[in-house]
């Protein structure tokens, strides 16, 4: 259900009402991959610049610059004419569609090189002209927002954001404990970091009802005590398996028979850095579990410091287990 890395397993099929993905268009940008993002941003600017590349050649075409602009090209004598020498453009310089592209770019872009400009000429050229730097500054805003938002999600943060390759399950005081371990690469923390676990597995009802993934919350116990974890230094997270917790009935012996068997963790807190919450997630399969192993101590003391040797971050010792269930381990206990 949940892989490895925290990608879910998970395939959409069959979404008849996609136009719900429009109604929030940013999140999809964002949500794109990379190619798409970036000929998405690469085609908004160049549509908008032919549009109103477009829009410029036709004011200048409908006020007739284009043909002042061939008479004087033609003739360039007759430029100390009156009859030229009166005639006001409503855009210097602009005597093909090229010139008008090129121009649509100054405008949007800001650049300005000179050898174009509106005149007072046509009102309807300086109306454009306001729209133009309007839609650019919204093209500018979305475009740029949703760079920044790609290079900055959250589950970038979650890379460092470690758990150990295999759970185990081992006696901790005189219990069975479903145990893992959890680490942070960087120096920055994590704050208010809460994590959580659930088992997910095909159930069906006293009705018959086949749940192919029912979700079913597990408690967990960390050395901080209840949800809340303080990870400034890779902490082992163990969930005690008593009559409530649905490993109850968990043997070494029938643990790889149960194929339908996954326990999903998920680590969610706020980026010290950026405050934007982020959450890490992974999953243990029945094969992937450790029946009587511990995991091996990685903090030491060094030279007045703490030092974690993360070469260690998943190794494991084997330690006498009882090769039964919790619950036969309890009704054993009992008996004595």
């Amino acid at each position: 259900f949940v892989g490895k890395n925290g990608a879910c397993n998970v395939a959409h099929k069959n979404i008849r009402e996609q136009g719900r993905f429009l109604q929030d268009v940013f999140t999809t940008l964002v949500d794109l991959k990379w190619p798409h993002t970036l000929l998405i941003f690469t085609m908004s600017f160049l549509c908008s610049w032919l549009l109103f590349g477009m829009v410029w050649w036709l004011i200048a075409f409908a006020h007739g610059d284009l043909d002042h602009s061939t008479r004087l090209q033609r003739d360039p004598g007759e430029g100390s004419s009156g009859s030229l020498d009166s005639f006001v453009p409503c855009v210097t310089s602009i005597h093909s569609f090229t010139s008008a592209f090129l121009f649509s770019i100054e405008v949007q872009v800001t650049i300005g090189f000179g050898g174009r400009m509106v005149t007072e000429e046509c009102p309807a050229a300086i109306l454009v002209l306001i729209v133009q730097n309007i839609v650019g500054l919204v093209i500018n805003a979305i475009m740029l927002g949703c760079i920044f938002m790609k290079t900055s999600q959250a589950h970038r943060r979650a890379e460092t954001l470690i758990f150990s390759k295999h759970a185990v399950i081992a006696l901790r005081e005189g219990k069975l404990c479903f145990m893992l371990r959890v680490g942070d690469l960087r120096k920055s923390m994590i704050i208010s970091a809460t994590i959580r676990m659930q088992v997910v597995k095909k159930t069906a009802s006293l009705e018959g009802e086949v749940v192919p993934l029912n979700q079913i919350d597990i408690q967990m116990e960390n050395p901080v005590g209840g949800n809340s974890i303080f990870l400034v230094s890779p902490l082992i997270i163990y969930h005690v398996i008593d009559k409530n917790s649905p490993l109850y009935d968990i043997s070494p012996v029938n643990l790889h028979h149960h194929e339908d068997l996954e326990i999903i963790v998920i680590l969610e807190g706020v980026v010290e850095t950026t405050g934007i919450t982020t959450q890490a997630r992974t999953s243990y399969l029945a094969d992937e579990i450790l029946w009587g192993q511990r995991f091996v101590p990685i903090v030491a003391e060094e030279d007045g410091r703490y030092s974690v040797d993360y070469s260690k971050f998943g190794n494991t010792v084997k330690v006498p287990t009882p090769s039964c269930t919790a619950r036969q381990l309890e009704e054993d206990r009992s008996i004595m």
